[in-house]
């Protein structure tokens, strides 16, 4: 509510004529005390919710998601292939023979 001065004293004067000088005082503690008891229950279901969701947090692991899956067509930084020889360069295949070659295994 953004009630000014004027607005405020226009509400008091109101309220005097209405209920009285005796009446006024009991109804202001009246409220006073209705909004203390509202102040006090929203508080504590705040606080209820509150420690709930600690709870669930509590009992439930935390959940680790794999690591997402390279794109098709793509190498990973640092990873060497070992293409096959058709599809290889033609550098490449002549480079694979001639060690191919040269090594007593084959």
């Amino acid at each position: 509510m953004n009630l000014g001065f004027s607005e405020m004293i226009f509400l008091f004067v109101l309220a005097l004529l209405v209920f009285g000088p005796k009446k006024l005082p009991e109804i202001a503690r009246q409220i006073g005390k209705a909004m203390n008891e509202f102040k006090r229950a929203s508080n504590e279901f705040r606080s209820q919710i509150e420690s709930e969701i600690a709870n669930l947090e509590r009992e439930t692991p935390p959940q680790i998601l794999p690591p997402a899956d390279a794109l098709r067509g793509t190498v990973p930084a640092g990873s060497v292939i070992d293409a096959p020889a058709e599809h290889a360069p033609a550098q490449l295949a002549a480079e694979n023979n001639s060690m191919a070659k040269a090594s007593p295994d084959a």
